[in-house]
């Protein structure tokens, strides 16, 4: 069998996924700072002598901002165009970060925590409705897969230079480093990335003039049962993830373990990488298996890993945590985007996309504070028990009472 050169391959893939490999690029600059700050947003909130329910809040904001920018977003991208929601969401996350750096107490760290998340809120609904409109049934799993294994494979390695920039130069260090990769963002953004707006895939063969205004599109999907139980799967992602894994756990992991920042931003990085290498097997798979036989194992995993996580007595118990997590973040990161997709009526892709974004960033905003105020009341293994049992139930309530969507992959070829 012949064997096509790797730089030929690279070529031939670049030729047929041009404007995929453009939002990666993207991506992976904007999400490499976010992740570099990662492991040093609740330490650099301690700094102000505040408790842990406040260091909650400091992530619930970031969340809160994203959570109301999802509409927006949406809004912005149907009007104005995809890419001009990504330069303005690159130009405000610079803006956001830097006043993080140059916080001088607590209030001011939070209201710069809003700001950054509403400039990432911008770039990840608009990306994310990009994928919508360059995909197909057949072929969406493993394209937000890909993206998705680029946006960990960035927010897995950021922790790790994000953790020795806050060693050698201190906790504001990381916040100067993603301002500047949120510039870079920006300007990839405006004069690399192709708009999508008016592509064939985006509209479904429907003309602007056939289509419900955006705000109907978004009332119709308020009453649709399997929207919502996805959504409540993406709330639970978050809902654990901001919740307990970038608010808890780091104070868990340094003040019962006593890890330093340096080998917290090692475990997070390891775990975040090995969860990339998992995505795009698993989103070929949910092409030719479904969404759904890849959301219920994912979803339950992650309660399973909160568990690991209450009782890891060591680094090397942390580690195992890590693991689980990565196995369940592996597993699920793009198959909920992909259900979501296949679930868009044509040409409602920025309504439908950014809804999805704005109703599961509510576990953004509601996790960490609530997650932050039981593990000050009654500890903080208390909190990720709560974790866990909620990502089961959700997990158990999908497989119920969720369609499958696999009438729109059934074809997907083997390959």
């Amino acid at each position: 069998m012949k064997v096509v050169p790797s730089a030929a391959g690279l070529a031939v893939w670049y030729a047929e996924n041009r404007i995929l490999a453009w939002i990666c690029l993207l991506i992976f600059v904007n999400q490499l700072g976010f992740g570099a700050i990662v492991p040093t947003v609740p330490l650099y909130a301690r700094t102000f002598d505040v408790p842990l329910a406040a260091i909650g809040l400091t992530i619930a904001a970031y969340g809160l901002a994203r959570f109301l920018v999802g509409l927006p977003a949406g809004l912005i991208s149907d009007t104005f165009g995809r890419r001009y929601a990504l330069a303005l969401g690159g130009l405000i996350t610079v803006a956001g970060n830097l006043l993080c750096a140059i916080a001088p107490s607590y209030l001011p760290f939070l209201l710069a925590r809003f700001i950054a998340g509403f400039g990432a809120g911008l770039v990840i609904t608009a990306s994310q409705i990009m994928l919508a409109d360059i995909s197909t049934p057949e072929r969406r799993g493993r394209m937000m897969a890909t993206y998705s294994a680029v946006f960990s494979l960035a927010v897995g390695f950021g922790p790790l230079p994000g953790g020795l920039l806050a060693d050698a130069f201190g906790l504001s260090a990381p916040f100067w480093a993603y301002a500047g990769m949120g510039g870079l963002a920006a300007v990839l953004a405006w004069f690399r990335v192709p708009e999508t707006k008016y592509l064939r895939t985006a509209m479904g063969g429907v003309s602007h003039a056939d289509r419900p205004s955006f705000w109907s599109q978004v009332r119709l999907l308020a009453v649709q049962r399997p929207f919502l139980l996805v959504c409540l799967v993406g709330f639970t992602a978050f809902f654990a993830r901001t919740g307990a894994l970038f608010s808890l756990i780091p104070v868990l992991a340094q003040e019962r373990i006593g890890m330093s920042p340096d080998q917290l931003g090692l475990a997070l990085t390891a775990m975040n990488v090995a969860a990339a290498l998992l995505t795009v097997p698993a989103g070929t798979l949910a092409d030719r298996i479904g969404r759904k036989k890849m959301i219920v194992p994912a979803t339950t995993m992650t309660g399973v890993s909160m568990l690991l996580f209450m009782v890891a007595p060591s680094f090397p118990g942390f580690l195992l945590a890590c693991a689980a997590w990565s196995l369940a973040l592996g597993l699920g990161q793009s198959s909920p985007e992909a259900y979501v997709a296949d679930s868009a009526r044509p040409g409602t892709n920025a309504s439908t996309m950014s809804t999805f974004r704005m109703l599961s960033e509510t576990g953004y905003v509601i996790g960490p504070f609530i997650l932050g105020v039981i593990a000050d009341g009654w500890g903080t293994n208390t909190a990720l028990l709560t974790t866990a049992a909620f990502a089961m139930s959700v997990a158990a309530l999908f497989a119920l009472f969720a369609p499958e969507k696999r009438r729109l992959v059934a074809a997907a070829p083997a390959s």
